[in-house]
């Protein structure tokens, strides 16, 4: 939930028919956001100390971007054609914090330090309030 607050005029009419301000009040209401995820899929991991510069690099940019790993590389069931290798979700507060994170410049260092050939298959999603 997300705070809003904002002044709200408070209005009168005058005796010619003119709409006039007396005052504002402060109005303030909770607002839902929908949180925002990162989901990363590593098809296959041939050496994953390999993936070390990248992990050293994208962790403190992750968090500074206000995102909290909830699964990294652990069990996986796969059904139809899910791929049981490497998955990797992040939440953040919002889909607007999780996109501004990816493209922070620290983020962009991290990519940069992927090896050449990993494949992965990432995407940006939004939650559901």
């Amino acid at each position: 939930m997300t705070i809003q607050s904002a002044a709200v005029p408070i209005t009168g009419i005058d005796r010619s028919g003119r709409q006039f301000e007396v005052g504002r009040v402060r109005r303030t209401q909770e607002v839902s956001m929908a949180k925002g995820y990162w989901v990363s899929v590593y098809p296959a991991i041939s050496d994953v100390e390999r993936l070390t510069p990248y992990n050293e690099l994208a962790r403190p940019a992750v968090q500074a971007g206000g995102g909290r790993v909830l699964s990294r590389g652990s069990r996986v069931v796969a059904h139809e054609a899910g791929i049981t290798e490497r998955v990797v979700l992040i939440e953040f507060d919002s889909f607007e914090q999780a996109v501004a994170a990816y493209e922070s410049e620290a983020y962009q260092k991290a990519l940069a330090a992927l090896p050449v050939g990993y494949e992965r298959d990432f995407r940006i999603i939004e939650g559901i309030d």
